[in-house]
């Protein structure tokens, strides 16, 4: 896949300045909006399905793609077993900053990420499934994204770092307080590579406003979201998570509002922090949500015989 002319290759090498070998940036047009991000691919077979990954609040696509570690990497494990891997710079971050300083709302950033992957599939992998794996505030995109889709493709999400309820004041978002969002973000240091901190200097960017002022409302939000979701949903909670309440009644929460959702599965991963993705867990994480895309790909793969 060729860059998009709007967008020149030194452009893209700035928003993504070192990637894992068979990694190279993209960008798409998102309906007038340039999006970039990182894109793998099996190397000789077609793709299962494509995995749309979205990353967190002040982080930038990279964050599938850790340079700390050869195992941190979604990017390259998912090509190695057979998917396309797409990480987009969601709205507001790498190309799409300039032109949106501010970002996008919650809604807004939905319906860029839709036409993005959309316009991808069509052109890159047509009749192709579509798989949503997503981390903290980019879950919030995804599940927005997925109540909205009106195709048939989406197959199932895989979504980590997201609740419903804060467990902490909504105003850290916007500044750390004595290293409140260090702790918040990472949790025990001693859960990542040594050089996670010096390597993530690349996937960490700055949160846009718009983005910020939607952290309070995301309960609100999230009612009237995610009855809408008809697909099987993933959710996976570290075991050092401190940004959300996840404990037995706020689960009980989750799958009552995921009302119209064929099937839940709630996962608690030991020894990790929020930034699951950039951990020593992360392979494991990975290896979990793919194994979840196979279980959603399988009815398509392998439809039920008819009664007789």
């Amino acid at each position: 896949m060729q860059p998009a002319s709007a967008s020149p290759t030194n452009t893209l090498e700035a928003c993504h300045p070192r990637s894992s070998p068979g990694v190279r940036p993209v960008t798409l047009d998102a309906g007038g909006i340039i999006l970039s991000g990182l894109l793998s691919e099996p190397a000789q077979t077609a793709p299962h399905a494509v995995i749309i990954a979205l990353h967190g609040g002040g982080m930038n696509a990279g964050y599938f793609d850790g340079q700390a570690h050869p195992d941190v990497s979604l990017l390259t494990l998912g090509a190695r077993l057979g998917y396309t891997v797409l990480a987009l710079d969601r709205p507001g971050y790498g190309a799409s900053a300039a032109r949106l300083p501010a970002g996008q709302r919650l809604t807004a950033q939905a319906v860029t990420v839709r036409r993005a992957v959309q316009a991808f599939t069509a052109r890159y992998a047509p009749g192709t499934g579509t798989f949503l794996l997503a981390h903290s505030f980019g879950a919030k995109v995804a599940f927005a994204a997925a109540a909205d889709w009106d195709t048939p493709d989406l197959l199932g999400m895989d979504v980590s770092g997201c609740g419903r309820r804060l467990a902490v004041n909504s105003g850290l978002v916007d500044g750390d307080r004595g290293g409140s969002l260090r702790r918040l973000n990472w949790g025990p240091l001693d859960l990542y590579p040594p050089q996670t901190f010096w390597a993530s200097r690349q996937v960490v960017a700055p949160m846009p406003a718009r983005e910020v002022n939607t952290v309070a409302s995301w309960i609100r939000l999230s009612a009237a979201i995610l009855p809408r979701i008809r697909v099987p949903v993933r959710l996976t909670f570290a075991e050092h998570e401190a940004w959300w309440h996840h404990g037995d009644e706020d689960i009980t929460d989750l799958r009552t509002r995921l009302s119209a959702a064929p099937r839940i599965v709630i996962d608690r991963l030991p020894q990790a922090g929020h930034n699951i993705s950039l951990g020593w867990t992360a392979r494991a994480y990975h290896l979990k949500a793919l194994a979840f895309a196979e279980e959603c790909l399988a009815p398509a793969r392998h439809p039920a015989p008819r009664e007789l």
